[in-house]
């Protein structure tokens, strides 16, 4: 329970250029049962920020040196989510309007009492809090995390293995076949562990250019290659004391696995074009469709790294090993597909369920689900014959199942212009390449 109690405590960081003051602010604090660091100076509290992660700055406005709104200012470049206090003796509105506006979560001014700052400090929590649920909740329905479906035996002892698993820290390594649910293991793994109140953070390293991949995991500083316009938080901070998925482990480069394994012995990172560290707590999942052993033996992937990461290794069987299963998917799906396109659902006849179960689906999970949605789609009939299944799996429909690099490099770029609003310099800050990069890689690609 202690170690539990340690690891859900929150970090603050109290700064005033008056020593008596941070050191009653720091024991108050501290019984309130708030982790406290102290910083003397600007400076200083800049310096400390960038060796650890904090949940919350409290920062007198008025210091000599770096002032309370410059220190603001700098410390949501590093972190644009983190919570900054401003406190000062000079409580005028104007005061009040520009730490506000420069970002600063909440204002106080001195003198104040000690019941007072908790009130505040519990206020800006619980607001951070509600926007993290509600970004939890959006992400939730958008991967429809939903329920595994499976009551076969082989997916009975995987789950009863995954809950076993969930409540430890151990590094958990997935192996299954592309289309498996690899990603639907690791959320439940999250779900049941203890860290499920923090984030889950999913990325697959296949995805990515290696370079990209780099500043993703790891952030980069100001300046640290062309197109570096500001500081970038990295996913690993992002996740911390939540859980990390990395999907297509086996995919990344002798440069990453390097940065990687020092995350799993230390626990820390150096972004991109910095020298200091920053302290990450962080539940590591892999996953990957190939043979991480073979690849060790082939000098493709760091053998040290391998042993970090296959400390609990799962196997997500292929579909076509719990064939039992395929009912209560298609079920599933059915229902799903419904839902999102608005349309009737289907019946499916004993008949067509055969089927459907005597093929091998070598594509596994996913190839079934873009299946039924042919079917939902194209299909006018209520209920699904075995003569419809066969129309549709000999169709000349063209389904593609196996994804290539180019592929997913297209999908990321094109996801980041949208989310950009068709902003191409916006997308290629956030790509961290260069806007002239992202041209050329749109006209090489062939991306409107």
């Amino acid at each position: 329970m202690e170690k539990d109690e340690k690891k859900t405590k929150k970090s603050i960081l109290v700064v005033d250029d008056e020593k008596s003051i941070v050191e009653w602010l720091q024991i108050a604090l501290e019984k309130e049962g708030y982790e406290v660091e102290t910083a003397v100076s600007g400076e200083e509290a800049l310096e400390i920020a960038r060796s650890r992660y904090f949940n919350c700055v409290i920062t007198d406005m008025k210091m000599a040196g770096m002032d309370g709104l410059e220190l603001l200012k700098r410390l949501r470049e590093e972190d644009p989510d983190l919570i900054v206090i401003i406190i000062t003796a000079f409580g005028t509105f104007e005061s009040a309007v520009e730490a506000l506006r420069s970002g600063a979560s909440d204002f106080i001014t001195k003198p104040f009492r000690v019941d007072e700052i908790t009130f505040r400090l519990k206020n800006v929590f619980e607001k951070e809090c509600l926007r993290q649920e509600n970004i939890f909740l959006k992400n939730r329905i958008e991967k429809d995390e939903g329920v595994i479906i499976g009551e076969s035996k082989k997916m009975e002892e995987l789950l009863n293995l995954v809950d076993k698993v969930a409540k430890t820290d151990a590094t958990v390594m997935i192996y299954g076949e592309t289309g498996t649910g690899k990603e639907l293991i690791a959320r439940r793994l999250h779900s049941n562990s203890n860290r499920n109140n923090e984030q889950f953070i999913a990325l697959n390293c296949g995805a990515l250019p290696d370079t990209l991949l780099e500043s993703e995991l790891f952030g980069y500083k100001k300046g640290a290659f062309t197109g570096a316009v500001q500081n970038k938080k990295g996913l690993f901070v992002v996740a911390d004391s939540g859980s990390f998925f990395l999907d297509e482990v086996g995919e990344i480069s002798p440069k990453i696995q390097v940065k990687l394994l020092r995350v799993l012995q230390y626990q820390e990172i150096v972004p991109l074009g910095d020298t200091k560290t920053i302290k990450v707590n962080v539940r590591l999942i892999g996953a990957t469709n190939k043979n991480l052993e073979k690849a060790v033996k082939e000098g493709k992937f760091r053998e040290d790294l391998f042993y970090r990461l296959n400390v609990i290794p799962v196997f997500v069987p292929p579909l076509r090993e719990r064939k039992e299963d395929i009912p209560l998917l298609i079920e599933k799906f059915t229902d799903k597909i419904a839902k999102r396109l608005r349309i009737s659902t289907k019946e499916f006849s004993d008949k067509s369920l055969e089927k459907l179960m005597e093929y091998n689906w070598p594509g596994n999970v996913r190839e079934l689900e873009n299946c039924i949605e042919r079917i939902m789609i194209l299909l006018d009939e209520d209920k699904i014959t075995e003569k419809d299944i066969s129309a549709i799996m000999h169709s000349d429909i063209p389904v593609k199942e196996e994804i290539t690099l180019q592929d997913l490099e297209v999908n990321a770029i094109r996801e980041t212009i949208r989310k950009c609003g068709g902003n191409k310099v916006k997308a290629a800050r956030m790509l961290g390449i260069h806007p002239s990069t992202l041209y050329r890689k749109m006209k090489k690609l062939l991306i409107e």
